[in-house]
């Protein structure tokens, strides 16, 4: 026989809900703007599955139940849950900023490296390399310190190719 300590009877939805310590109650006019964010496609998925998230705990569904919704995590729910009780829906809807290393590059420094790229390359050369790039931008004091990895992104993103004839000269 089970011992009842062990597996306690599964408690109904009020009482959880009364165990919930952040709670999600919108207003008319925050439900209204959720609902048309779900329906109108301009916005982000995450921001509409934070909206959806939002609705159903607001509709009085469980965790588990708002999370198959939107197809996130139950811990997804939470943490929207606290968001939303100490910051609001705004900061509950937008995002973060997330963690990582600085750019290295600013605009001017980025423009810098088009502008050298597209340049005549140096004397006895046929074509810039990206270690040639990098070093010149050394040279030139335009970076303390850059890898030929770093510049080869820069100019992906510029969406140049140091290859061919199509390169900008």
């Amino acid at each position: 026989m089970l011992d009842s300590t062990l597996f306690p009877a599964r408690r109904g939805a009020k009482e959880e809900a009364l165990e919930k310590k952040y709670f999600v109650d919108l207003s008319p006019e925050e439900r209204s703007q959720l609902e048309s964010l779900t329906r109108v496609g301009k916005s982000s998925v995450r921001k509409v599955k934070r909206a959806l998230v939002l609705l159903a705990v607001d509709d009085g569904d469980k965790d588990e139940v708002a999370a198959g919704k939107a197809r996130v995590s139950v811990g997804t729910v939470e943490r929207l849950r606290r968001r939303f009780a100490a910051e609001g829906l705004q900061a509950a809807l937008s995002e973060r900023p997330r963690s990582g290393k600085p750019a290295k590059f600013d605009g001017r420094q980025e423009a810098y490296v088009i502008a050298l790229a597209c340049s005549e390359p140096p004397e006895g050369r046929a074509r810039w390399t990206l270690r040639l790039l990098a070093n010149r931008l050394v040279e030139l004091e335009v970076m303390d310190e850059v890898s030929h990895h770093t510049v080869g992104r820069v100019l992906k993103r510029g969406n140049l190719s140091l290859g061919g004839a199509s390169n900008g000269v």
